[in-house]
């Protein structure tokens, strides 16, 4: 008898996001009670094993993202620490080719004119590479764009009066909005390796940052912050050497 037939769906029970429609488990259960079939699913990765096989991608192969990983990924991002949980973040995911060339070449423009022209050797090396790993996202066949917002937290009412306006406070404190947006992306970054992806965190794009913002329709008081390029890696990539423990840990007893 098949396995349909062995098995009537007495119970099926279906944990899913309402928004990405992920599916978690499904599990169907015999009129006996026993749990004698499980629906197939892909392993979870332990976070420890996440953590140490997340190494940057910049080259990646012709296989696309699915949006549902993209939410996936969003999601979990979405469950990082912020300070006050004011999650003041936004994730715009790109899978359009045309609008990522467009972005790339707003920041080509935006390296050449910024960066001066000079004759050395080693400064059009350097150039060379700055603008290269500005706009590889590019070749990427998702990019994620971070934005991120002021907050108004209870020290700003504390400090009413002081002479300190917000931007004041929040360097006082280490711009923990910025620390927030930090922590979503290594929440991302661990996402993408789980589902089998690789990807890469960047900065160096924002030089063209007022041009990617009108593309992308981030408005103020939103600001782009990060952009992360996300796909399959196009050869294995291992994390690179780490200084050794010693050199970055102490302890105060």
């Amino acid at each position: 008898m098949s396995i349909c037939g062995s098995y009537i769906p007495y119970l099926l029970q279906l944990f899913c996001n309402a928004k990405t429609r992920h599916i978690s488990t499904i599990l169907l259960i015999p009129k006996n009670g026993n749990n004698a079939f499980k629906a197939k699913r892909r392993p979870i990765m332990e976070v420890r094993e996440a953590i140490e096989k997340r190494a940057s991608v910049r080259q990646f192969s012709k296989d696309g993202v699915n949006e549902a990983d993209l939410r996936e990924m969003v999601r979990l991002a979405h469950l990082a620490p912020s300070v006050n949980n004011s999650q003041p973040w936004k994730f715009i995911a790109i899978t359009n080719k045309d609008l990522l060339n467009r972005m790339a070449d707003a920041v080509h423009r935006k390296v050449a004119l910024t960066l001066p022209d000079n004759n050395e050797e080693a400064h059009k090396r350097a150039k060379t590479q700055v603008d290269w790993f500005s706009t590889f996202f590019a070749d990427a066949p998702a990019v994620i764009a971070v934005a991120t917002c002021p907050y108004h937290a209870i020290v700003d009412d504390a400090l009413d009066g002081s002479g300190m306006n917000h931007e004041d406070i929040n360097a006082m404190r280490g711009h923990p909005d910025i620390e927030s947006v930090g922590a979503g992306i290594e929440n991302l970054l661990l996402a993408a390796v789980d589902l089998g992806y690789g990807g890469c965190w960047l900065s160096g794009a924002l030089i063209a940052r007022d041009e990617l913002e009108q593309m992308l329709s981030i408005e103020a008081p939103w600001k782009l912050e990060a952009m992360v390029a996300i796909g399959k890696p196009s050869a294995n990539v291992r994390q690179r050497d780490k200084k050794p423990l010693e050199e970055v840990f102490e302890m105060r007893i």
